[in-house]
């Protein structure tokens, strides 16, 4: 069983897929941070991760030990994420990785931003889950406030807005739902209730 979980930053999918996993045992892969650990990487060698030749090195490289990282967390790791993943050399790098651990028994939830339409076209249940931009801008804000950053909600209104073009404009695997996922849009919803509706989805499922 593989369930791709795909959406844009601060809808909600990392939570819930988190959850989604655990309740049902499956293995969870948050692919977002393996583009945040490659930007890092490339940041933390004194590089441009919109360079194509340093961010590929860099994906090959990735040792997977480094996605407990908290400062995958922060938004400096977010918009370097956002230049390497629209390299198609980076994405060619991860989607091997990515795929190997969608084949985990008895199963794995997945979660990003191109799962349902490239890494697995296939996958048995999608979902594109989604949030008004001022809903996920506060949701960010109050993130990043909680670990101790100095933040303006302004910025990161700015910031998101600037990802969300990006991710959405790229032409290697934009960001946009897949022509069978279930859109979940979490603007009004808890965690709870994110989660509820997914379950309910895969009940309906069978």
């Amino acid at each position: 069983m593989i369930i791709a979980i795909d959406g844009p930053a601060a809808a909600g999918k990392g939570t819930l897929s988190r959850r989604l996993a655990a309740d049902l045992g499956y293995a969870h892969l948050d692919t977002g941070k393996l583009y945040r650990a490659v930007g890092m990487a490339v940041l933390r060698a004194g590089g441009d991760p919109s360079d194509p030749r340093q961010a590929e090195a860099a994906a090959r490289a990735l040792d997977l030990t480094t996605l407990g990282d908290p400062v995958l967390t922060t938004d400096t790791a977010g918009q370097a994420a956002s230049k390497v993943a629209a390299l198609e050399g980076v994405r060619a790098a991860l989607l091997d990785l990515q795929r190997r651990f969608a084949a985990t028994p008895p199963g794995a939830v997945l979660d990003g931003r191109d799962i349902g339409t490239v890494v697995c076209p296939d996958a048995d249940v999608k979902v594109f889950v989604t949030a008004s931009l001022e809903v996920r801008a506060q949701r960010r804000f109050l993130e990043l406030r909680q670990n101790g950053l100095d933040v303006k909600e302004d910025d990161v209104v700015r910031d998101m807005r600037e990802r969300d073009e990006r991710d959405r404009s790229r032409s290697v695997a934009p960001l946009v739902p897949a022509d069978d996922a279930v859109v979940l849009d979490t603007s009004t919803l808890t965690a709870d209730q994110a989660l509820a509706a997914v379950h309910a989805l895969l009940a309906l499922k069978g």
